[in-house]
């Protein structure tokens, strides 16, 4: 049989302790290790009492008086179990006992909320009126032996309370995701709970991942929180004795440090563990730190600890916190809760750094796959939107680009990659750069699409993407579109008549083996092209015909509210648009391009052929001296027959065909000149002696701007002047 005989331990019947609310979770208690042994005898020793205390009688809700338990023999079989009672007797026996049946004691009463004992290895705690556990003889307590100072709470409920610090802490800082919520969730959960003032200090700069500093270590002080002087400071962690009063702390602390190689502050550092700044080397550190005057203002003894903050890979900081000369001084623990504080806030921002650099790169490699600006065009308006699906995932495959064609056109593309990741951005940053490539080449759409198509199955199997690609002729009034299981674009006439048109929506781009269609439409002046991605009409809510129709009629309405004769603005339109997106009605990526259609009037275009023989230069000349006086503009005669007759010049040395003229009149006046060679004409400086090589130089010093385009059929030179 056991020399002891083990009592049950209970898991609901605990005494709160005085002046705690019993469903204050600070009133739970710890569990601490069994009861020490005589050496020598294998006996526990008896649970403490109350100094003075009362425990409850057996069987009775009202307490009885204490009784010591006789001391044990060291030759008997079993040693007498402390009861909850006092006697000394038998649990097995004793009235009252746990073990004893209702009714067999002598003084039995019925078992109306009977109280559970104690168990072995709890101290008991005190009882109302009292504020401390037993002492020895010599004032120490006897389960710590530590010195109990008069209002100070007991070791057993600062450790709860610490662990129950550190773990809210913890998750305050955890919760932050940028460097700013970090360092502020570590300022508000350490003030005043566990500190009255707290500075922390970073790197400046940070370095990133495994990156190297170069350079002196520098820290800056990044934020500091204190409590005012008038304010109250109870309630906190370990309230201070009496109200606070005005102290030095207000004034702690300098902008920027510079770490000196071998000093005290990078020898405290490098020892990464917190230190109460009493000690030789932290007080030799402080000046350095905080300055003179901030290293006198802090509190003498144990009323500040410095703790490095250190990541994954180096030190990356410092916290100092303070306390006030009037507040209870830190303890040993505190070192650790410093430390785990320090911990987890220091990996915190590693991790927030890191992650700032990646948001950083996906936003500029968003920025750069997408056009930072639209060109402007001749005879079309432009307007445009990029809404990424969430904050977190900024990147996404929708892309949207403008670009000009020969002949004062314009290629309208909008395209839809699958997937919301860096490599669904970077394929769309490859197909955007053929897109772009190809329609330099003046293919028809449907001839693009093909060759988009070939892209996406070399870039991989599962590459696959949607594109809707449009090409606008403003003289001729007319749309040509192909289409890719892209959703179809919206047409918004002048009068405010919405409609849905209709193309043949092809198979999506890298399923390969799939011809394209093209088809021609009418693009009237005024009207407005909104071409979109599924974001904007397809969501949880709703199917993507649904949105597709739902578009169709804001549209319609938003047309009427400016009139039939006024389309509205563009701009506006866009906002409008996106409005029709409700809470929570945005699951993808929105990449929306709208194109106002002004056009260019027949009566502002002039074109000629001519023929490939010495004669067109001299006949150049006259068609656009004419033209220019039809339109009033004969201050350009000069410079445009000077320039119109070396481009043709150049056009018919070479030309097998006839070449084309075109004059443009809209905000500018532009000349286009059109042959069968496909060589591009390239600006070089002529030599002295040279009798040519001079045509493009006049141009290029004459003209507003100029360019040279190679087409399907040849070439087209163009130029552009500023008019009155």
């Amino acid at each position: 049989m056991d020399s002891t005989r083990v009592t049950e331990q209970p898991t609901s019947f605990e005494r709160p302790q005085p002046g705690v609310d019993p469903a204050d979770p600070r009133g739970a208690f710890p569990r601490t290790p069994p009861p020490a042994r005589v050496p020598g005898t294998g006996t526990a020793l008896p649970v403490q009492g109350h100094s003075g205390g009362e425990m409850p009688a057996p069987g009775a809700g009202s307490p009885g008086p204490s009784k010591a338990a006789p001391p044990a023999s060291p030759g008997a079989a079993s040693a007498e179990t402390v009861t909850p009672g006092g006697t000394g007797q038998d649990p097995a026996t004793a009235p009252g006992s746990e073990h004893s049946q209702p009714g067999s004691g002598q003084d039995a009463e019925p078992d109306t909320h009977r109280p559970r004992p104690v168990p072995e290895g709890i101290p008991v705690q005190p009882a109302a009126g009292q504020g401390r556990p037993a002492r020895a003889p010599d004032g120490k307590e006897r389960r710590s032996g530590q010195v109990t100072q008069p209002g100070r709470p007991t070791p057993m409920r600062r450790d709860g309370d610490r662990l129950r610090f550190v773990g809210a802490a913890t998750r305050r800082i955890a919760r932050g995701i940028d460097l700013d919520e970090i360092v502020m969730g570590l300022c508000r959960a350490t003030v005043p709970t566990f500190s009255d003032a707290i500075l922390v200090y970073l790197r400046d700069p940070l370095p990133v991942g495994d990156e190297r500093p170069t350079g002196p270590l520098v820290l800056r002080l990044r934020r500091t929180d204190r409590i005012p002087a008038e304010r109250d400071t109870e309630g906190g962690f370990l309230p201070a004795a009496t109200a606070p009063e005005p102290s030095g702390l207000d004034s702690v602390g300098e902008e920027l440090c510079t770490v000196r190689p071998g000093s005290a502050l990078a020898e405290v550092l490098r020892g990464v563990r917190p230190v109460f700044t009493d000690a030789p080397a932290a007080r030799a550190a402080l000046p350095e730190l905080l300055g003179e005057d901030g290293a006198s203002a802090v509190p003498a003894g144990q009323r500040a600890i410095l703790a490095p903050l250190r990541g994954r890979r180096r030190v990356i900081g410092a916290a100092l916190f303070l306390r006030r000369p009037e507040r209870i001084p830190f303890e040993a623990d505190d070192l650790l809760v410093a430390a785990q504080l320090a911990t987890h806030s220091a990996l915190g921002i590693d991790k927030a750094v890191l992650y700032g650099r990646e948001a950083y790169i996906a936003d500029e490699l968003q920025r750069t796959m997408l056009p930072e600006t639209l060109p402007r065009c001749t005879g079309v308006r432009l307007a445009s939107r990029y809404l990424p699906a969430a904050e977190t995932a900024r990147v996404g495959g929708d892309w949207y680009d403008a670009i000009p064609l020969p002949g004062s056109r314009v290629a309208l593309v909008v395209g839809d990659v699958m997937g919301h990741s860096m490599t669904s951005a970077a394929i769309m940053g490859q197909l955007r750069t053929t897109a772009q490539t190809l329609a330099g080449l003046d293919l028809p759409p449907q001839e693009v699409l093909h060759h988009l198509d070939e892209q996406a199955q070399r870039l991989g199997v599962d590459r696959m993407a949607t594109c809707l690609y449009a090409v606008y002729d403003p003289v001729s009034h007319r749309i040509t579109i192909a289409n890719a299981g892209h959703p179809p674009p919206v047409l918004l006439e002048l009068g405010g008549r919405a409609e849905v048109l209709r193309v043949p929506a092809g198979a999506p781009i890298g399923v390969g083996g799939v011809d394209f269609e093209a088809v021609e439409l009418d693009a009237p002046a005024g009207a407005t092209l909104l071409l979109y991605t599924d974001g904007l009409v397809e969501s949880r809510l709703r199917d993507v015909w649904t949105g597709i129709e739902q578009l169709r009629e804001k549209l319609a309405v938003t047309a009427q509210l400016t009139g039939p004769d006024h389309p509205p603005p563009l701009e506006a339109l866009c906002d409008e648009v996106l409005d029709m997106l409700g809470p929570g009605d945005r699951d993808d990526d929105i990449a929306l391009l709208a194109a106002r259609f002004d056009g260019i009037a027949p009566s502002d275009v002039a074109y000629w052929f001519l023929e490939p023989e010495d004669a067109a230069p001299g006949r150049a000349r006259r068609l656009a001296r004419r033209a220019l006086s039809r339109w009033g503009m004969e201050e350009l005669s000069d410079s445009v027959e000077l320039l119109v007759s070396e481009v043709v010049t150049n056009a018919v040395r070479y030309a097998t065909r006839p070449v084309t003229l075109r004059l443009l009149r809209t905000d500018v006046l532009r000349c286009e000149v059109g042959d069968d060679v496909p060589q591009l004409p390239r600006l070089r400086q002529a030599r002295a002696t040279d009798e040519g090589g001079r045509g493009l130089y006049l141009v290029n010093r004459l003209a507003r701007r100029w360019g040279a385009t190679r087409l399907s059929t040849g070439k087209v030179v163009w130029f552009e002047l500023n008019h009155g």
